[in-house]
């Protein structure tokens, strides 16, 4: 009986040993070796096509702003196959790309959605133009209103919502960051940017460029 339970015991740490020798310790965060599959890195992602791809293809798009609410004369979707785009085809969110000039009437920094009132030179119309200064960005404007971005490019909609997440860091960084925004109002600023259809008289555009004239 002993004999007999000695070779169950020795089968069995043969076994354990066995098992243990085809174990690979692999270090967090380096998976991919093993797997041969790369977590998603939006930031990367963001940063291998902004000044590249993004912002030529932005600087290109942008309709004047004062042209475009005259020429939409108070109906922002009127102008969605001429300078729009939507999120989803021919649904979802519709953004457009713009740029203008005028004079910063408001620094409003009391929430985290910080924002901006101007008054566009050339402009005398009802709707209230303001532009998103962080340190949270609403939207997805940007993103959206790339060409060469596309939802179906992407894994998974959590990837997705990374990329516009990481647009918005690069903004607040790069354009934002820059930028003294307690000594900004009454200043004349110029910038590009985009913004999404909510509200038919206010208009929140996320800048992409922005300077101080």
């Amino acid at each position: 009986m002993k004999k007999r339970a000695g070779i169950i015991i020795i089968a069995c740490l043969a076994m354990m040993l066995s098992l243990t020798g085809c174990v690979k310790v692999v270090q967090i965060g380096h998976e991919g070796e093993l797997t041969g599959k790369v977590a998603f890195n939006a930031a990367d992602n963001v940063a291998g096509i902004w000044d590249s791809q993004a912002l030529p293809e932005l600087e290109k798009k942008a309709v004047d702003l004062p042209q475009f609410l005259t020429e939409s004369n108070g109906d922002l979707k009127a102008l969605a196959g001429k300078y729009g785009k939507y999120s989803m085809g021919t649904k979802g969110e519709l953004s457009y790309v713009v740029k203008g000039q005028g004079k910063v009437t408001e620094v409003n920094q009391e929430k985290k959605a910080g924002f901006m009132k101007v008054q566009l030179d050339g402009y005398a119309g009802p709707q209230i133009i303001s532009l998103q200064i962080g340190s949270v960005y609403k939207g997805s404007a940007v993103r959206d209103s790339l060409d060469f971005i596309k939802y179906e490019d992407y894994k998974n909609q959590v990837d997705w919502a990374k990329v516009s997440q990481s647009i918005h860091d690069v903004i607040d960084k790069t354009v934002i960051g820059k930028q003294d925004l307690k000594a900004m109002q009454g200043k004349t600023v110029k910038f590009v940017g985009c913004f999404s259809v909510n509200k038919p008289d206010e208009i929140l555009i996320t800048p992409v460029e922005l300077n101080v004239q």
